[in-house]
């Protein structure tokens, strides 16, 4: 799989699991569901940034991120 697609994962599962904390923070209940998958995102982040040869820098991942949604509209 390619890291920039992981990276891009990791960055939309992390941006999702956001209002499922929020809302188990507020109703008060332990947020199982929105920490697992907000460890999946963290994970393939670090993946995808330990196995690209030259690393992300903070600059480029808006790039790679357009990069990886025009090939998959392509």
């Amino acid at each position: 799989m390619d890291t920039d697609l992981v990276l891009t994962l990791g960055i939309l599962l992390i941006v999702v699991t956001i209002p499922s904390l929020l809302s188990a923070w507020v109703e008060g209940r332990p947020p199982r569901v929105g920490a697992l998958v907000l460890l999946a995102g963290m994970s393939m982040i670090l993946s995808a940034a330990m196995y690209r040869p030259t690393g992300y820098r903070f600059d480029e991942v808006p790039g790679v991120m357009v990069t990886v949604l025009s090939r998959a509209i392509n």
